[in-house]
């Protein structure tokens, strides 16, 4: 007794592979739109860590500066005053 009653509609696999993947040039327009994302995002990230670099250096390079003026002015007022001073005396 045969069975006459119409087989489901089963896709093949290689109809599913077809749907599944998307023809070549789909594909290379989404590697490229990737592309971009990722590379903005990256470029985002680097500025983002660069800012923060350049602005913990010259924090650093401020204090370090302020430091060495606080240290040596003094110094070289000091002697600057003495030297002439000492040369008006011998005037």
């Amino acid at each position: 007794m045969a069975d006459d009653t119409p087989a489901p509609n089963i896709p093949t696999l290689t109809e599913v592979i077809t749907h599944a993947v998307p023809p070549l040039a789909a594909r290379d327009a989404l590697v490229a739109e990737l592309q971009t994302k990722l590379a903005a995002r990256a470029f985002v990230l680097a500025e983002g860590l660069m800012r923060s670099a350049f602005a913990e250096m010259e924090a650093s390079l401020l204090e370090r500066i302020s430091a060495n003026l606080r240290r040596e002015l003094p110094e070289i007022i000091d002697a600057t005053l003495r030297e002439h001073l000492s040369a008006e005396e011998h005037n």
